[in-house]
C-alpha cells in the first residue's frame, strides 16, 4: 500500500509539471525520474517553445537523469509521467533501461506502452519495464482534454 501512495504523491508532481505546460502553450504533459526516493530530473512538454519535435517531456526527463547520474543506463529509475508514452518516447525509455514507469492515463492515438501498441513486451525490446498505468488517470485525462478544449 505504501508504494501506491508514493506513485500518487510523484505523480501529483508530474501533474503540477503538466499543468506549467499547459500555461506555457504545450500540451500539458509533465514527468519526472525518481531514484531511491529522490526526483533526479524533471521536464515538461517544450515541443513548441523549442521547436523541437523531440521535445517530449519523457525524452527531456531522460536526458536529464542521464546527465545527472552521468550514465544512460537509468537502471533502478522510475519515471513518472501524465500520459502514456509515444513510439518514441517508449523507445527511448527502453533504451535507458529504466526499471519502471508510471503513467496516467492511456493515450488511445499513440499510446505505445498498452494502449496502441506495446513496445516493452515486443520482441524488439531487449529489455523488461514494469509498466504501472491508472494512477490519477482521472486527473490526468481531465487536464488533456480541458487543454485541447480551450484550444479549439
Amino acid at each position: 500500500m505504501a508504494q501506491i501512495e508514493t506513485h500518487y504523491q510523484w505523480m501529483d508532481r508530474a501533474i503540477a509539471l503538466a499543468k506549467m505546460a499547459g500555461e506555457a502553450g504545450e500540451i500539458p504533459v509533465g514527468a519526472l525520474i525518481v531514484k531511491n526516493g529522490e526526483a533526479i530530473a524533471t521536464a515538461t512538454n517544450r515541443k513548441e517553445s523549442d521547436r523541437d519535435p523531440t521535445a517530449h517531456a519523457e525524452i527531456l526527463a531522460i536526458r536529464w537523469a542521464a546527465l545527472t547520474l552521468q550514465d544512460w543506463h537509468l537502471t533502478g529509475c522510475t519515471l513518472y509521467v501524465t500520459l502514456e508514452p509515444c513510439p518514441m518516447c517508449a523507445g527511448a525509455i527502453v533504451q535507458a533501461r529504466l526499471s519502471t514507469l508510471v503513467y496516467g492515463a492511456d493515450d488511445p492515438k499513440t499510446g505505445s506502452i498498452r494502449t496502441v501498441a506495446n513496445l516493452p513486451d515486443s520482441p524488439v525490446s531487449f529489455h523488461k519495464l514494469e509498466a504501472i498505468a491508472g494512477i490519477r488517470e482521472q486527473e490526468c485525462q481531465e487536464l488533456l482534454q480541458a487543454w485541447f478544449q480551450k484550444i479549439r
